[in-house]
């Protein structure tokens, strides 16, 4: 059994916070191989065991789901609604429906910004998003969670809520 050092355990998770902030990591190999490339030659165990210890959790992003530091969630959202506001001032976003379906359609070359910044954002609602040219289409499971992100959405437009029926 190896001999556990209290000092490299602390450093470890430090540079695993570090990492994660710089990196969108998705996967406990991908921070194995992170970690090795800096000197610290670990299992995946280990690494299991430090993310649980340091409460990561599962984050979604553009990218897919990657590790985030609990603490920084909330800030990370806020920064991205605050983006995708930016945004919808700067481009116009009409909205029309399709069933369960919403369809954003903006100027052309504008869409995979949009869902970009709609992924990283706080909505949340979507079961995803797919982006053309200058149309987006958001997905849904059912008409409350449409209803909900469309009066998000609209906020975050700078608009009143709206009937999406």
């Amino acid at each position: 059994m190896a001999v556990l050092n209290p000092a490299a355990k602390r450093v470890r998770q430090r540079l695993i916070l570090e990492l994660i902030a710089q990196f969108p990591v998705h996967s406990q190999e991908e921070l194995v191989d992170l970690l090795a490339a800096r000197g610290f030659n670990v299992t995946q165990a280990t690494v299991s065991r430090d993310i649980a210890e340091l409460g990561l959790v599962k984050a979604p992003r553009a990218t897919g789901h990657v590790y985030a530091a609990p603490g920084t969630l909330n800030r990370n959202l806020a920064a991205a609604d605050d983006r995708l506001a930016r945004l919808l001032e700067t481009i116009p976003v009409t909205v029309g429906r399709s069933g369960l379906i919403l369809v954003l359609r903006g100027p052309v070359g504008s869409a995979q910004a949009l869902a970009q910044a709609i992924d990283e954002s706080s909505l949340e609602e979507q079961e995803g998003t797919l982006a053309g040219d200058d149309t987006v289409l958001v997905l849904f499971a059912d008409d409350e969670r449409l209803a909900r992100w469309h009066a998000r959405f609209r906020r975050l437009q700078g608009l009143p809520p709206a009937s999406t029926g």
